[in-house]
């Protein structure tokens, strides 16, 4: 069973560049119980392409949790407000 629930929503945009780009991360049970982290990344506005990994233990999904939040973060993508996201003022 998850302790806490872990999603993470960050974006990079750079107007001079054309750049718009999200990634998504999320840590969630399957349906035996079994940790996974699903992974969501692409251009703003488009589904985008998806990868899953499955673990044995929820310690081994948070560690590759925070390494990709670190190297998405060390690329320039930044955390979207939470309170814009519920008011509808985020391009999609």
């Amino acid at each position: 069973m998850l302790i806490q629930p872990y999603h993470l929503y960050v974006e990079r945009v750079d107007p001079d560049r054309n750049m718009a780009r999200f990634y998504t991360l999320a840590i969630e049970l399957t349906l035996f119980g079994m940790p996974r982290l699903l992974r969501r990344w692409g251009r703003i506005g488009t589904f985008g392409r998806t990868m899953v990994h499955h673990f044995e233990r929820e310690e081994e999904a948070v560690d590759l949790f925070l390494a990709l939040l670190r190297e998405r973060r060390a690329h320039g993508y930044r955390v979207k407000r939470v309170e814009a996201l519920a008011r509808g003022d985020v391009r999609r």
